[in-house]
């Protein structure tokens, strides 16, 4: 079995920004793959499916960002999900707009999701990274970046990264991190 999360704020409020890519990746995993409608559990919003021939639970945190191990803990142990299992999809200022990478572990770059989940589980879990690009300075800028909305012209660049999501997260279910992180590697070469 395996867990997906999509991380993201709750609310109409932050439906549209930045920050919410994980959100808008997990909806884009329940449309291709047919899974369940979203119902609440563990904090989240969770709906099941399968991909690739295995059992995904798919999560959405409605903690907030800053909580969101939280509600992944609470289902990666309901569950006894290791964490080569979770697969967790997030937004990436380090990453230019529309870029993706995956890897497994790693620090949390100052994303406050992955500092949650960091505390809750360990760092070594999945990740498919989505790049949001950095504004130009440091501080205040940054929360206001992150939780702003795209631009037209980001919108269409970030639609065709949540096009690719559910291809990455298949591969990565079927061959491992590294087969995903190649696949990612290979569209983005194509793109240009």
């Amino acid at each position: 079995m395996f867990l997906a999360v999509g991380l993201g704020n709750p609310g109409a409020t932050y439906a549209a920004t930045r920050h919410n890519v994980g959100f808008m990746a997990a909806d884009h995993l329940v449309s291709r793959f047919h899974f369940s409608s979203f119902r609440e559990k563990f904090d989240a919003l969770v709906a099941e499916g399968q991909i690739g021939g295995e059992k995904v639970l798919l999560l959405k945190p409605q903690t907030f960002m800053n909580l969101s191990g939280n509600a992944v803990g609470k289902a990666a142990l309901f569950y006894k999900i290791l964490p080569q299992n979770i697969v967790v999809i997030h937004d990436d200022m380090d990453l230019a707009l529309g870029q993706m990478k995956a890897k497994r572990g790693g620090g949390s770059g100052g994303h406050n999701g992955l500092k949650s989940l960091d505390q809750h589980l360990t760092p070594d879990y999945n990740r498919i990274r989505i790049g949001i690009g950095h504004p130009e300075h440091k501080g205040p800028e940054v929360v206001d970046y992150v939780l702003g909305t795209f631009s037209k012209s980001e919108r269409a660049q970030i639609e065709q990264c949540l096009d690719l999501v559910p291809d990455a997260l298949e591969t990565l279910i079927r061959n491992g991190i590294d087969a995903c992180s190649n696949f990612l590697g290979m569209a983005q070469a194509q793109k240009k």
